[in-house]
């Protein structure tokens, strides 16, 4: 199914059996002689304001993300935990301190612990019968996931076999990829190899690929970096069969259904509401940060035209997430045109190119606060990995094949490599800086992001800027 129709149906669902809890509520309270509102009109406004809640909440904590490789029983698990914190919220919300300190709880009170089974029950049993009907058109080849397999080996045509006979899985194997030209051609049940790993881009755009599962043999796992890294840039999601964990230990997380193992390669580690807080975070931080810093902001230009020729801010092409192609603003700490006669080079600690000022504002690093700018507009994050220009990208590509993982994420103002790492002076430096990058994407977290703002703090504090 459609991403869009997907949720579509999906929130039309939770609609109903949100509201149809609502109204066994409302017929609760009323066979038990408590307090019911009689307009319609007003326990339609009263419905609506109780459905945006758990619509907010349930988008919050990801609720509307795709379920192919969740079960039902984790469906429910995800349900069951909202609507736990939903009906908690709902009594705090409700909570009042001089009736209920003093008195024993009312049946009221008590009712809200029905309203959670209620809501566990309709919006529960609503998503099971949903996920049922769409596993059973998945099992009759409607939805399914177009899907490479990696490998012309006895184990890659055991996974071929045993993809098609759970068809529930999702997964639709349009034929292999050989490691090996010779191979070629060859056919087992009718899938063939569709090609060599050298024409992996080719094969995924003919063939509308969607997902990529890893089956090769003990002597070809060194491979097996290869082909992840001919996989970066291209819209697929990649697994392996469990016996290559090993290989790509730290940077994967187990799914199975039916049985049925597979490891996802390079997920998701952020869940669904912390992404959401981060963003949260970054609009927050901006909008705060400009209102306060704007006399430093001021004051700033003064000084930089004070002290050269030139423009108050600096402008300059970076990559942002998946490759896109944005601009970021630093107030201007060299030189007019510096890079006119050089070209594109990474600044040195002592490079001459850099203004009085402009000292002063790398030190502190105040150069950077512009980029606020960048984060009101979603280009970046408070913290992620610091974003490079393109001639550096591209270069850096080609000596690091793991460079472009960095492009999964949204770069940041401040990262884990800006407070452990050092400058970018030489592609050495860049080589240190993208092991801390890694590792920062691989264990993403809110908490991570307080720790690394705590340390850039403590940077700027000590005028360890450079």
């Amino acid at each position: 199914m459609p991403k869009p129709a997907e949720k579509s149906l999906l929130v039309l669902v939770d609609f109903i059996t949100i509201n149809l809890a609502s109204f066994a509520l409302l017929g609760l309270r009323s066979s038990a002689h408590l307090f019911v509102e009689q307009g319609w009109s007003i326990r339609l406004q009263m419905f609506g304001i109780i459905y945006s809640f758990w619509f907010l909440l349930f988008i919050f904590f990801g609720l509307y993300q795709r379920w192919y490789t969740q079960s039902r029983f984790d469906e429910l698990i995800a349900v069951f935990k909202v609507v736990a914190f939903g009906v908690v919220m709902i009594f705090i919300l409700t909570f009042d301190p001089n009736r209920d300190f003093s008195h024993p709880p009312t049946l009221g009170r008590v009712m809200i612990l029905s309203y959670w089974l209620i809501m566990l029950g309709s919006v529960g049993g609503g998503r099971l019968v949903l996920h049922t009907v769409q596993r059973k058109l998945l099992q009759a080849g409607i939805g399914q996931r177009n899907t490479l397999i990696i490998g012309w080996t006895p184990q890659a045509k055991k996974m071929a076999d045993r993809i098609q006979s759970f068809p529930a899985l999702g997964y639709r194997v349009k034929g292999f990829v050989s490691l090996d030209h010779k191979d070629c051609g060859q056919i087992h049940n009718d899938l063939a190899v569709l090609g060599s790993i050298d024409h992996l881009d080719r094969i995924v755009a003919e063939h509308d690929i969607e997902e990529v599962i890893l089956a090769l043999s003990r002597t070809a796992q060194k491979k097996v970096m290869q082909v992840i890294s001919k996989c970066e840039d291209l819209p697929v999601n990649i697994k392996i069969e469990p016996d290559l964990y090993s290989i790509v230990l730290g940077q994967a997380r187990t799914n199975q259904i039916y049985g049925f193992p597979l490891i996802e390669i390079q997920p998701q580690l952020m869940s669904a509401w912390e992404r959401r807080i981060k963003r949260l975070m970054d609009v927050f931080f901006a909008l705060v940060s400009l209102l306060a810093l704007s006399p430093l902001f001021l004051l700033t230009a003064f000084l930089i035209k004070l002290d050269s020729a030139g423009p108050v801010f600096f402008k300059q092409k970076r990559v942002g997430r998946s490759g896109r192609i944005f601009t970021i603003y630093k107030f201007r700490t060299m030189i007019k045109d510096a890079e006119k006669y050089t070209g594109p080079v990474w600044a040195d600690k002592k490079d001459p190119r850099i203004t009085r000022v402009g000292w002063l504002l790398r030190r502190l690093r105040i150069d950077e606060f512009p980029q606020i700018f960048n984060v009101l507009y979603g280009d970046m994050s408070l913290v992620g990995p610091r974003p490079e220009r393109p001639y550096f990208v591209d270069r850096l590509k080609r000596e690091y094949p793991f460079y472009t993982r960095r492009l999964k994420v949204k770069p940041g103002i401040t990262g884990w490599a800006q407070v452990k790492g050092k400058y970018d002076t030489t592609v050495e430096n860049v080589k240190e800086k993208l092991e801390y990058d890694l590792y920062y994407i691989e264990n993403m977290s809110l908490r991570m992001d307080f720790r690394i703002i705590f340390f850039t703090l403590y940077v700027m504090l000590r005028f360890k800027g450079q």
